[in-house]
């Protein structure tokens, strides 16, 4: 690695605006983008991707969709240096960006990369549902973020960006698309004017699959399945020029059978099974349901200062009963409850002074209320005292065998958070950045209680007798920097900034009062550098950004593997440093290339996991190498249209999903092929496409847990297999 890498306000009658088009107007050099070339908002002003000094990786829509990139999870294929745990199951992803992760799956959690969809941030699980659809882009932000967005960050930001309602259009489209697994996706949108200033834009989506986890169990259904749909709704108004509204409603369900757990050692847990086979007793559906609205508005108060205000609410609830140990008998396991409401505000005055000095200033306010009970269901087919009939006796002679261990509280967590951002033009060329927060936290766990029941659901014993713990603690983070335009017009610049995650509660504690704790709020001090080129007559852009992270406190969940007990840690102190790289080639109209490069070294520099001194050791979900590429191709045109190839490969190497580092849980490197063969016709109006991810068919895991010495057996997720369909569509 040392060769690769160098060195509420809500206004009453008015509220809030879409956060693309509200934004002070750039400078014209930095609007203009060639061909290929996306526009983003990641530092809050519309500007070409070239033109912004943060490390930012953006995918247009068109290229998600096309890429069957239809769940979140999948944007790890598509961007370096960023990985997920799946181990709560698909669209509520754990991401981990340049090493920073939330090494915890409970679903009371925020992660330290944050998840905004049109700018609104989404901290719980249950707030995520169905989103990849209609999208204009996706933008994913590396490092520290909290002079720029609402909420304060360690790791990063994914910020998805769905598409605006039209003035004056009349449009829309629909697709359709049959796969294998019975796999059938329909989505579409359409845009009407409402009068000359304001439009409606309603888009939605279904799929429905055949789980692909096949289930042996005679009347047991397969597992893995796909079953949800989502709608959303914007409406966009422009009253007169410089004030503009935007209201977005969505709404997502989500009802398939759940994953299943790839349980090892295959001796005792997968003995005549194959690869994509599993032996599971547990029906029940998963569930989830969204729903989310935004007011947003943005005021132009002179030509030199916009008012932009996002005022939101969501409402999620989740649920899911986990067959934790992957076999048909009832040994482990855990039905998962997640209920959650959150309101937030976000107020920011933006300049374009025309001069050296441009500001952003805001305020942000986000009040978060989780309900949250979980269950350890412990060999409750077991019949302790042998008096032939299961009940609450046998958990009380057994304990915790036959037990029904539950735990339940209510969580409320507040922010309020000041920020800046500022500039000022030294020279033509340079530019000095920096901006401040005060952020001011608390947050309450009350109610908490765990108790043991039978599996006939009588009461045995109180475990944890109610019980509330708080925090409350202030931070001032910020961030300086420098960038500096050479007369080529390539980018450089420098930055040091600090990122911080509040303290969190541990949802984990069934067992014993002293389990209850809070974690201590975690920080980053980034050091970065970077540059963005473009070259050939801007038809080459490659964009590079190395950097080094003091890590402090990081959050984890330590899962004891001998009694599956489960304790919310903080790891002292780590410090990662790496570097990316992104390539793209517009070679000629018929051909262009990507790629993407990351490279990485994650390690603990001070810490003990389950009296293990874990100094030295690799912080999970941290590759050393991730690669992604990807070929673009137009073999034929006429005038019936004209037929394209999209190959696509990602690479990652090996990871561990937990800081111990043990060795048989190691996932080794691995590619996965995917691709897709295009037909548009000629006015663009109908297409039609041959897809496939995952070409060979690779086993690999999203994450894996040591219950071995406790149980019998190590916890796995597996990727999805291969999957191939076609989909075609019609615009009007």
């Amino acid at each position: 690695m040392r060769k690769h890498v160098f060195g509420g306000v809500a206004l009453a009658a008015i509220a809030m605006a879409d956060p693309v088009q509200a934004q002070t107007a750039p400078q014209p050099q930095d609007a203009a983008a060639a061909p290929g070339e996306i526009v983003v908002t990641a530092a809050k002003r519309s500007e070409n991707l070239q033109s912004v000094p943060i490390s930012v990786s953006a995918v247009g829509g068109d290229q998600l969709a096309k890429s069957r990139i239809t769940n979140v999870d999948s944007l790890v294929t598509k961007v370096a240096n960023l990985q997920l745990t799946s181990i709560v199951g698909d669209n509520t992803p754990i991401f981990a960006l340049r090493g920073v992760s939330m090494s915890d799956y409970s679903l009371n959690q925020s992660s330290p990369v944050a998840t905004y969809y049109d700018e609104v941030y989404k901290g719980n699980f249950a707030f995520l549902g169905v989103a990849m659809y209609d999208l204009e882009r996706v933008e994913v932000l590396r490092g520290p973020q909290g002079t720029l967005y609402g909420k304060n960050t360690t790791g990063g930001a994914v910020n998805i960006i769905s598409r605006d309602a039209k003035l004056n259009d009349t449009s829309g489209y629909f697709n359709a698309g049959y796969g294998n697994y019975n796999r059938v996706d329909l989505n579409g949108a359409v845009n009407v004017p409402l009068g000359d200033k304001a439009a409606l834009r309603v888009a939605g989506t279904f799929a429905r699959a055949d789980g692909w986890f096949k289930n042996v169990v005679p009347g047991m259904p397969d597992l893995a399945e796909t079953r949800e749909w989502a709608v959303r709704g914007t409406l966009k108004w422009e009253p007169r020029d410089g004030v503009r509204f935007t209201l977005r409603a969505s709404h997502s369900f989500q009802n398939p059978h759940n994953y299943g757990i790839y349980a090892q050692p295959e001796a005792s847990n997968r003995a005549g099974l194959s690869t994509w086979q599993i032996a599971s007793d547990v029906a029940t559906r998963r569930r989830a349901v969204t729903n989310s609205v935004a007011l947003t508005a943005n005021i132009d108060l002179t030509d030199a200062l916009a008012l932009t205000s996002i005022t939101s609410y969501d409402a999620g609830t989740l649920f899911f009963r986990e067959d934790t140990d992957g076999t048909a008998t009832r040994l482990l396991e855990i039905p998962y409850y997640d209920k959650a409401s959150q309101f937030a505000q976000d107020l920011r005055l933006t300049s374009n002074f025309g001069g050296p000095f441009d500001l952003i200033l805001g305020v942000y306010f986000n009040r978060e209320k989780v309900f949250n009970s979980t269950s350890f269901e412990i060999a409750t087919d077991d019949d302790v005292n042998g008096d032939g009939a299961i009940t609450a006796a046998d958990c009380a002679d057994g304990f915790p065998l036959a037990c029904k261990v539950s735990n339940r509280f209510d969580q409320v967590k507040k922010s309020v958070a000041l920020y800046s951002d500022l500039k000022y033009k030294l020279t033509d060329a340079l530019t000095l950045r920096g901006g401040l927060r005060f952020t001011h936290d608390t947050g309450s766990q009350s109610g908490f209680t765990s108790n043991a029941y039978g599996y006939d659901d009588v009461l045995v014993m109180n475990l944890i007798p109610n019980s509330t713990l708080r925090f409350k603690t202030d931070n001032l983070s910020g961030k300086v920097g420098l960038d500096y335009k050479l007369a080529s017009g390539a980018l450089l610049y420098a930055s040091v900034s600090r990122g911080y995650r509040a303290p969190s509660f541990n949802a984990q504690a069934f067992f014993d009062p002293s389990e209850l704790s809070v974690a201590k709020a975690e920080q980053v001090t980034s050091y970065e550098v970077g540059a963005k080129t473009r070259a050939w007559d801007r038809r080459i852009t490659l964009n590079m950004a190395a950097f080094y992270y003091d890590y402090r406190n990081q959050q984890f969940i330590n899962v004891d593997p001998s009694t599956a007990a489960q304790t919310l840690l903080n790891i002292p102190k780590s410090r990662i440093y790496g570097a990316e790289a992104e390539l793209s080639v517009r070679a000629s109209d018929a051909l262009s290339l990507r790629a993407g490069l990351g490279l990485l070294s994650a390690r603990i520099q001070k810490g003990t996991v389950s009296g293990t001194d874990v100094a030295g050791r690799k912080l999970s979900n941290a590759p050393d190498l991730t690669f992604n590429a990807g070929i673009d191709l137009t073999v034929a045109k006429g005038g019936w249209g004209a037929v394209s190839l999209h190959p696509e490969v990602a690479y990652q190497s090996s990871q561990y999903f937990e800081v111990i580092n043990i060795a048989r849980l190691e996932q080794k490197g691995y590619a996965l092929v995917s691709g897709h063969i295009d037909w548009e016709s000629a006015d663009g109006r109908y297409s039609a496409s041959a897809w496939a991810k995952n070409l060979g068919n690779k086993l690999y895991f999203t994450s894996r847990v040591d219950l071995l010495a406790g149980f019998g057996f190590d916890y796995n997720h597996i990727g999805n297999p291969r999957t191939y369909g076609v989909t075609v569509g019609a615009k009007f």
